[in-house]
């Protein structure tokens, strides 16, 4: 599954790596277990819902 993201000032969806999701989560919600908010993420996202998590999205590539 790919995962794509978007920050709140930003237009476009874009194809995010994992380890590079982990770091955004990080940023987003700074001491809290960032991989279980990323399975969180993956579990949601895979129900074709959109996460918010601090200034950023997160969706399933090819969802609207």
């Amino acid at each position: 599954m790919i995962i794509q993201t978007q920050y709140s000032y930003e237009k476009t969806w874009s194809d995010t790596k994992e380890v590079d999701l982990l770091r955004m989560i990080e940023e987003e919600v700074g001491d809290a277990d960032a991989k279980g908010v990323l399975l969180y993420i993956k579990e949601a996202v895979a129900n074709a819902k959109v996460i918010s998590v601090g200034s950023c999205k997160f969706r399933k590539k090819g969802e609207k």
